[in-house]
């Protein structure tokens, strides 16, 4: 379809409409959602119907005491508040460009690339273009691809599970996240030779918390062994608690092996000789298909799949 015949050029949809789309849904009624755009609720209702009668839908249900999206008015507020994000970012682009800065890029990751990779990266950004504006993140997963949705990151490093709608996402697989047991350094067990899981299954654990894949990776490792899994556990993923806690304890924790080699390297921690088959799923670079990066999202691009063939071994296309 031609750039110039889209819907919404023959619609004339206009801005205040898709702000009016997110006030009421934020305001739940018509009378507040107008008083927030400075206009009148005539003025409002109108502009509601037009792009109600363009749709040939209802995008609201009209209650006695206010108004609720029907799910035509849900798809349409979420297309209006990306819309809307996307026109603030270039505001904000254009301003940075204007002020000497090369623009700004966000960026999120998951825990094991968030230490491995993206030092290396952002450092190679940072003396490239110095004025560059990097934000960072370090989620799960799923917190993560939600902020891309909404606009608020440009490109995450972390992994698509089936759950997951990938019908505008494009992601280029990096490398399996192995798993690690670590304790504190001078443990007993850190000095014994040919352990096994018979030997830890009844010693205390810091696990990921239930309902989490790699906890049922945990369970089911020691199950295959013929085993129970470790009744004596604390379950959290949090790793400042999770470093402090091993320190002060002869517990035992499960976490990815990237994150385990970096506090071991600190002498936070000792990597327990134990072998640990439950890795976890390969996670990647995934960004919009349908959106187009910036060129600030462009330069980190760039470095993270430079930094990925050095960190990974593993060579991505270093274009657009």
């Amino acid at each position: 379809m031609s750039t110039y015949n889209h819907w919404f050029i023959r619609a004339r949809l206009k801005t205040r409409q898709l702000l009016l789309l997110v006030a009421l849904a934020e305001e739940g009624n018509i009378h507040r959602a107008a008083q927030v755009l400075s206009m009148t609720q005539p003025a409002a209702s109108k502009l509601l119907k037009d792009l109600e009668d363009v749709l040939e839908v209802s995008l609201f249900d009209r209650l006695p005491r206010g108004m609720r999206p029907t799910w035509y008015g849900e798809t349409m507020i979420r297309h209006a508040r990306m819309a809307l994000a996307n026109l603030n970012q270039a505001h904000d682009e254009i301003g940075a460009l204007k002020r000497g800065h090369y623009g700004q890029v966000g960026i999120g990751a998951i825990t094991s690339p968030g230490l491995s990779l993206l030092p290396a990266a952002v450092a190679q950004v940072k003396q490239e273009h110095p004025s560059l504006r990097i934000s960072l993140d370090i989620e799960t997963s799923p917190v993560l691809l939600e902020r891309l949705e909404q606009g608020k990151l440009d490109i995450v490093v972390g992994r698509l599970y089936e759950e997951h709608d990938k019908e505008n996402l494009r992601y280029e697989s990096l490398t399996e996240e192995l798993v690690c047991a670590m304790t504190r350094p001078g443990h007993p067990l850190s000095s014994m030779t040919g352990l096994t899981l018979r030997d830890v299954v009844a010693a205390s654990w810091i696990v990921p918390p239930a309902g989490s894949v790699l906890r049922h990776r945990f369970d089911l490792m020691f199950q295959q062994d013929g085993l129970a899994p470790p009744l004596h556990t604390v379950e959290t993923s949090a790793l400042l608690f999770i470093t402090r806690m091993l320190q002060q304890s002869d517990m035992i924790a499960v976490v990815a092996e990237d994150v385990a080699r970096y506090y071991a390297a600190h002498g936070i921690v000792t990597v327990l000789p134990l072998a640990m088959p439950c890795h976890m799923d390969a996670f990647g670079i995934i960004t919009r298909s349908d959106r187009l990066l910036s060129p600030a999202a462009k330069v980190m691009m760039k470095a993270l799949k430079q930094t990925s063939l050095v960190q990974y071994g593993r060579r991505l296309e270093v274009g657009d």
